[in-house]
């Protein structure tokens, strides 16, 4: 009797048949999720023209460089041959931090609008939040460029001189170039021309802009100044999300490209859905000098000391000798001024000063 009484007891409390438990959906729900934003990271990815991206530890420092090659001076038939000299100096480094995001959805959210929409709702706006991070250290790293190209009045013209400062930089080498501008300059020219515009990753870009490339569009470069750098010369890195202590401690559902790792579960405490992210990429300049820094508004050209004429620099074509002994100017912060290089730099524009 007290048999069949225990037996009947467990049955009351047994679970019902085909009912929908926590990993019935969490699993699903991070799935999608995962997928969203892996897919949005792959196509800046795509757009951005990066191949590969780097899987690192979470901790590694990233860094960037500066390149310069001085070449020495040619000697006569039977002399010594000078050596050149090539130099790779750190610029700066990008420490690659665990990337981790929390937030609750609660149980009166659910009930209001029901599980999938109170849920996807919340977790789009972390995933703009999420973007916004990406963004902000891409675009710190792109304005902080040491490469200059001379100012120009309009937007076109300067991202033309950037354009031309890119030829000088990457001579001899196949690559694309490619440009960030700020929006409100953008604004600007677009309300008096015709130009396409789409939105990916909350990027908005204009394939082919002016015939010289993609240009992306973003208020994360103040007003007035222009970048441009060539897709070979960007990088992607990125802290697994696959496999691991941390996948496993954490029940992580990623990605294919395991670029995030997400898992959603209940919060009994607070009655809420607990969604958690891991997600942590970089973009990043390889060189830093091989971005280059434009700005607009400026005169082109400068006036001379005895006033009302203009002067115009123009870009010398394979320099040669001696640029100081030649009177050179060079661009240092939006202005020219007399080189002092006894040398020619590797990678570094020259001009000369025309009245």
């Amino acid at each position: 009797m007290n048999a069949n009484r225990k037996l009947m007891n467990l049955q009351l409390f047994a679970v019902p048949d085909n009912i929908n438990q926590t990993g019935d959906i969490a699993p699903v729900i991070s799935m999608d999720f995962a997928n969203r934003i892996g897919q949005n990271i792959a196509t800046l990815q795509r757009i951005l023209g990066i191949v590969n991206m780097v899987p690192m530890a979470a901790g590694t420092l990233i860094k960037i460089y500066k390149e310069t090659v001085t070449l020495a001076d040619q000697v006569a038939e039977g002399e010594e041959i000078k050596l050149s000299k090539v130099k790779r100096v750190l610029d700066r480094t990008i420490e690659l931090g665990l990337g981790k995001y929390l937030k609750e959805t609660t149980a009166e959210l659910i009930q209001q609008v029901g599980r999938d929409r109170a849920i996807n709702r919340t977790d789009e706006l972390l995933i703009r939040e999420i973007r916004k991070a990406i963004k902000k250290t891409f675009f710190d790293t792109i304005a902080a460029g040491t490469g200059t190209a001379p100012a120009g009045s309009t937007l076109q013209k300067a991202l033309a001189n950037v354009w031309g400062a890119l030829q000088h930089r990457y001579e001899d080498m196949d690559v694309t170039p490619i440009y960030f501008v700020s929006s409100d300059d953008v604004a600007t020219y677009l309300g008096d021309a015709n130009v396409s515009t789409q939105t990916l990753f909350g990027f908005t870009y204009i394939e082919n802009f002016l015939g010289i490339g993609s240009a992306f569009v973003h208020p994360g470069l103040k007003k007035g100044q222009v970048a441009g750098t060539v897709v070979e010369n960007l990088n992607g890195a990125y802290v697994p999300a696959t496999g691991g202590d941390l996948a496993d401690a954490f029940d992580l559902t990623a990605d294919e490209s395991g670029l995030v790792g997400v898992t959603h579960n209940p919060k009994t405490g607070n009655a809420s859905i607990d969604t958690l992210i891991f997600c942590s990429v970089v973009f990043y300049p390889e060189y830093i000098d091989g971005v280059i820094i434009g700005k607009i508004g400026e005169a082109e050209g400068g006036e001379s000391e005895g006033g009302g004429t203009e002067t115009t620099y123009t870009a010398v074509e394979n320099p040669t000798g001696n640029p100081a002994g030649q009177g050179w100017y060079e661009l240092v912060e939006g202005e020219y001024v007399l080189t002092e290089d006894t040398t020619v730099t590797s990678g570094k524009t020259y001009y000369v000063a025309s009245v």
